[in-house]
C-alpha cells in the first residue's frame, strides 16, 4: 500500500505561500514598537536596555503568534466571529506566551522569587501574544477577502 503524499506536500506548499504572502505585511519597525509598548524598558541581567537578544526572542514569538492567529483567519472569513475562534488557539498561545515569559524571565533580572515582577511580566507576555494574534487574524482576514493568498 503506497501513501499518496503528493497531496500533503501541495498542502504545505500552500501553506507556506499564504504564511509568506502575510508576512509580507509585516516590518520590523512594527515589532519593535510592540515590543517598547508592551514591554517598556527591561533591564537585562548585564545592565543594558532591553538588549539584542530579549529584542529578538519578542520579535519570533510575535512572528509566530502572528502566523497562528493568520492560520485561523480563514475561519473568520466564512462567517465565524474571532471570540469564538479565539478560545481553539487558546493553548497556542498560552504556551507561547509562557515561552516568552521564559525567555525574558531567564536572561533579563526578572527572578522567579518576586511574584509580583513575575506576574506582572506574564501578564504583559499574555497581551503581546494576544495583540499578534489578533494582527495575524485580521491581515489573514483581509487576505481571504482579497484573494490574495
Amino acid at each position: 500500500m503506497n501513501i499518496d503524499t503528493s497531496l500533503m506536500r501541495r498542502r504545505r506548499e500552500k501553506q507556506i505561500k499564504f504564511e509568506r504572502s502575510v508576512l509580507r505585511e509585516l516590518s520590523l519597525e512594527k515589532l519593535k514598537k510592540s515590543v517598547q509598548a508592551h514591554f517598556g524598558n527591561i533591564y537585562s541581567g548585564i545592565g543594558m536596555v532591553m538588549d539584542n537578544a530579549i529584542e529578538e526572542g519578542c520579535y519570533d514569538v510575535a512572528v509566530e503568534a502572528y502566523i497562528l492567529g493568520s492560520h485561523y483567519s480563514r475561519l473568520g472569513y466564512y462567517g465565524e466571529p474571532m471570540e469564538s475562534i479565539k478560545p481553539r488557539s487558546l493553548k497556542e498561545q498560552t504556551n507561547l506566551a509562557k515561552a516568552l515569559a521564559d525567555f525574558i524571565s531567564y536572561w533579563s533580572n526578572f527572578d522567579g522569587g518576586n511574584g509580583a515582577l513575575d506576574e506582572s511580566l506574564h501578564y504583559k507576555c499574555e497581551q503581546y501574544v494576544d495583540h499578534w494574534w489578533v494582527e495575524g487574524f485580521t491581515k489573514g482576514k483581509m487576505k481571504y477577502k482579497m484573494r490574495m493568498h
